[in-house]
């Protein structure tokens, strides 16, 4: 498997399908490449596409520090700057869409095309004001017990995990593999992630967003009020929204024919 080395010495994970305009795709917590499965393939056949395994997951690196959002967007910096792409694409799934946005608050859109969000909140802790974040994990007394548990039943966790994933239970051949590929992820980097994610309110930045942008909420997600994942497209300036109605935390993976063709429709245009 090919492997660019980041600025501090981690060696980062990519494959790479298909040619044409790059399509980098970013996973979400815990996860890795391989939960894009159903979507490679298809894309490949009109983009160049990219998938990445972050610092901690999949096949790169597991140093012993670096969990943090500002971090992982350098990593993204350095993959598309060794892999030279320009006017690249990049869509992020859950924290992936989060690391898109601290790339851009750090680098700007020097090298990006365009952009796809799907399903992450910009607050992931609720207040007064604020009833749209996550739903396991709302507040630091949530966060506490989520890292806790993280340590003493990982597995448990992944299993609930993959449940909130979805709308409907996953068949139990996919389940057992993604449960494989979300224990790739060490438990302490799974809760030093969590918490510098759950800590960042992007609410304030979305507005200065200017690249073309699609957004993709999963009515039906677990993890997220809808309406949470939504209000990044209400911020970003001529943002597309696309609502799956049947679909959880993981669209692509739940109705990868249809969230194929949406993606390839906006890139295409314009």
């Amino acid at each position: 498997m090919p492997f660019i080395t980041t600025n501090d010495g981690v060696e980062i994970n990519y494959e790479e399908r298909g040619s044409g305009p790059p399509l980098l795709l970013i996973h979400g917590w815990s996860s890795n490449g391989t939960f894009f499965r159903h979507n490679v393939e298809g894309l490949a056949e009109d983009f160049r596409v990219i998938v990445m395994d972050l610092r901690g997951h999949g096949q790169s690196d597991t140093p012993k520090s670096g969990y943090r959002i500002a971090r992982m967007a350098k990593d993204v910096w350095d993959l598309i700057a060794a892999l030279d792409l320009r006017d690249t694409a990049v869509l992020g799934w859950a924290m992936g869409a989060s690391i898109l946005w601290s790339y851009m608050e750090l680098f700007g859109t020097e090298r990006l095309a365009k952009a796809v969000f799907v399903n992450q909140s910009p607050r992931q802790y609720y207040t007064k004001e604020w009833k749209w974040g996550q739903v396991g994990c709302f507040d630091a007394e949530s966060l506490a017990v989520l890292s806790t548990r993280l340590k003493y039943d990982p597995i448990g966790v992944a299993r609930e995990l993959l449940g909130e994933f979805v709308a409907e239970r996953l068949p139990e051949e996919d389940e057992d593999e993604l449960l494989n590929e979300i224990l790739k992820c060490p438990s302490w980097v799974r809760a030093e992630m969590m918490t510098d994610h759950t800590n960042l309110d992007w609410r304030s930045f979305l507005p200065n967003i200017a690249l073309p942008t699609m957004v993709v909420v999963g009515r039906r997600n677990q993890l997220f009020p809808w309406e949470g994942c939504a209000y990044v497209a209400e911020q970003i300036p001529d943002a597309r929204l696309e609502i799956f109605e049947d679909s959880g935390h993981m669209p692509f993976f739940e109705e990868p024919e249809r969230f194929n063709a949406v993606v390839r429709d906006f890139l295409s245009s314009g």
